[in-house]
């Protein structure tokens, strides 16, 4: 039973850590379902504190990973509706059947926000472009904590590798 659980949650950990690429993944809660599953296997003890602080994290590594795009829209002068644009563009990427839709999505949303501002087309493209960078700033933000969570797996499950195999 600990071997099935094992391989489950590290299954999850590589998902999670390809969600923190893949538009269509979220990355770090897939990859702390793995320290969930993980938790369940018999012979590998996990306290509540350390779920519950990962949970925390996950839940707002997973927000962040939403409004750090439109965080980079403003940083670089965009406007209320450049920001909006830039999360309403961020949503429709992940929707869009398109190829690299969540980036080119978070872009064109700031930058018909900022047009639709009265913005001219220079301040809107600088807008746009910090939208992107925002964009990246949060998926490296997202590898980074699902790449700590895959890493306290491997802690946990090398820990206990006398009682599991």
């Amino acid at each position: 039973m600990d071997l099935i659980l094992i391989s489950i949650a590290g299954i999850l950990m590589i998902v999670g850590i390809l969600g923190s690429f893949l538009p269509v993944l979220p990355g770090v809660p897939i990859s702390w379902l793995g320290l969930l599953v993980l938790h369940f296997a018999p012979s590998i003890s996990m306290n509540y504190w350390f779920l519950g602080i990962s949970l925390v994290v996950a839940i707002l590594i997973y927000a962040l990973n939403l409004a750090v795009p439109a965080m980079g829209t403003k940083r670089y002068g965009g406007s209320k509706y450049g920001m909006i644009g830039a999360t309403v563009g961020l949503i429709a990427g992940i929707i869009a059947p398109i190829p690299f839709g969540i980036l080119i999505g978070p872009f064109i949303g700031a930058f018909i926000g900022e047009i639709l501002n009265k913005s001219n087309s220079k301040s809107a493209l600088r807008a746009a472009y910090g939208s992107f960078i925002g964009f990246l700033a949060s998926s490296f933000m997202e590898f980074l904590v699902a790449f700590i969570f895959l890493l306290l797996f491997l802690y946990k499950v090398w820990d206990y590798r006398d009682l599991v195999f």
